[in-house]
């Protein structure tokens, strides 16, 4: 079967987010000021075929812990498209 998935790649709690911080600080010198937080994150739409949903999630798991994000600062959430 092919299953359609959005993953989302986003920094831990914690973890410093220059690229985030720097585009509320340009939003705020723009006149949003009501901006108080700007949290960037990657997603990946990936298409992929497997015997299951449990299959491609086990394969989606893997392609995130071994390439896609990287676990000790980044986390991740499977979302299933249509």
């Amino acid at each position: 079967m092919k299953y359609t998935v959005d993953v989302l790649i986003s920094l831990k709690k914690g973890v410093l987010d220059a690229e985030g911080e720097a585009t509320k600080k340009a939003l705020r010198l723009l006149g949003y000021k009501n901006v108080e937080r700007v949290s960037s994150m990657k997603v990946f739409r990936i298409e992929l075929n497997a015997k299951s949903r449990e299959d491609a999630e086990k394969m989606l798991r893997e392609m995130c812990d071994r390439m896609l994000a990287n676990p000790v600062i980044q986390d991740y959430e499977i979302r299933w498209v249509g």
